[in-house]
């Protein structure tokens, strides 16, 4: 959808905000609301020594980059320092504080969305409410695009807004610090996700898992399911049965051959697994195909 947007530059009326603060506010449409991410508010602001802001909620998630200048962030009664060139991700519904004694300045977008906080979840898990990145300048050209589109009044395209912010949080979590070993939580999921989607047919337990990527069997479960939102096993019986799925309504194989040629041990237990996930039986599933 677009929209041309008629809005006018607004300015914080906030004690210790700078003067040459703007910012913008967007109302989405009700297709973005069910499809999209999209942003709410957006702005440029300086913030003056002695700035405090303590908000019970504010209904949105925040991305904020420091452009200059050293701020004090307190989240879930955690107190850290955020200083330039870093990035600030905000679960704004819950509450949150920040404030500074030197100033400082940044581009921010208050945005949600149907999956937003998902994505929050995910990233603030690996890496918590304020992260560095090497190379800002992909997320800072996002984020300075968000804004250009309404300081310019521009054609407000949800589609192309919705782009920019998921570009936005996809580099932040494809990101894997430098210092981090190939085998750390961090990309710990995925390993194991990678090792079991080319393995599935083989018989795969626990303890190989957990050997691959270094865990114990009990951290390997718990961290696993933290980033998948499945247990291994959960996981692996998913991969299992969505090939199975794809066999049954594209090749003339026999169910019995699907079944092992999937990692099924028996065509009995095959049939069991394949029912409670899909509610109907391998035939029935390729009959009503």
């Amino acid at each position: 959808m677009r929209r041309k947007e008629e809005l006018s530059i607004m300015k914080s009326q906030e004690e210790l905000v700078g003067a040459d603060s703007n910012y913008f506010v967007y109302s989405p449409s009700k297709n973005a609301l069910e499809m999209f991410l999209y942003p709410l508010q957006c702005g440029c602001f300086t913030y003056l020594p002695g700035y405090r802001l303590v908000r019970e909620a504010f209904d949105s998630f925040l991305l904020m980059y420091i452009q200059k200048g050293t701020l004090t962030l307190e989240v879930d009664q955690h107190i850290q320092t955020v200083n330039k060139g870093q990035f600030v991700l905000l679960d704004c519904y819950s509450r949150h504080a920040y404030s500074t004694n030197t100033g400082w300045s940044c581009l921010w977008c208050h945005f949600d969305g149907i999956t937003a906080r998902n994505w929050y979840q995910n990233i603030v898990a690996r890496f918590g409410n304020a992260f560095s990145i090497p190379d800002t300048q992909p997320m800072v050209s996002k984020l300075t695009s968000i804004y250009n589109t309404f300081s310019s009044g521009s054609i407000a395209r949800e589609p192309l807004l919705s782009k920019y912010l998921t570009d936005i949080l996809t580099t932040i979590l494809l990101y894997v610090p430098t210092h981090a070993r190939a085998d750390t939580q961090i990309n710990m999921a995925e390993k194991a996700a990678a090792y079991i989607s080319e393995h599935f047919a083989e018989k795969i337990t626990i303890g190989q898992l957990a050997t691959l990527v270094g865990l114990s069997d009990y951290h390997f479960i718990r961290t696993f399911k933290k980033q998948t939102g499945f247990t291994p096993h959960e996981y692996l019986l998913n991969t299992r049965i969505n090939t199975a799925r794809y066999l049954l309504k594209n090749s003339s194989l026999p169910i019995k051959e699907i079944c092992f040629s999937t990692g099924f041990s028996c065509e009995s237990i095959f049939c069991s697994a394949f029912k409670r996930i899909e509610g109907l039986t391998p035939a029935q599933y390729r009959e009503h195909g």
